[in-house]
């Protein structure tokens, strides 16, 4: 089983682009702190790479802007390119399936809980 859940912060607003085929993507980076502290009391900082597809892609990047805190649930992907050198890179990133708006930072368009209302019984 490949399961990734994460809650960080937006360290940037993310990027929203549509590939050739016309799919939506939206790719960003969450700083995520380590459960355990280091030497100097600190706990450590991991920086993910993370990529959302179709309607998740165009919701985060409607609402999420640099600094807004998100939980991410997903699976961990390592891939291999070659870049414009002609060098092979492979990069360690987190593909979303669900994407969670947390604290932190809001659009005035962001929606609320008068959004989405409970129904009348």
């Amino acid at each position: 089983m490949n399961k990734v859940i994460l809650i960080g912060n937006l360290t940037r607003d993310p990027e929203h682009r549509t590939t050739r085929s016309g799919v939506s993507t939206c790719t960003f980076t969450l700083a995520v702190e380590r459960d355990h502290k280091d030497r100097d009391g600190k706990r450590p900082v991991d920086y993910i790479t993370v990529i959302a597809w179709r309607n998740t892609a165009d919701l985060c990047a409607r609402y999420l802007t640099k600094g807004r805190q998100a939980a991410v649930i997903g699976s961990w992907q390592n891939r291999s390119f070659e870049d414009k050198d002609g060098n092979k890179r492979t990069v360690s990133e987190c593909i979303a399936d669900d994407v969670q708006f947390l604290g932190g930072p809001r659009r005035e368009n962001a929606p609320t809980d008068d959004d989405y209302p409970f129904p009348e019984e």
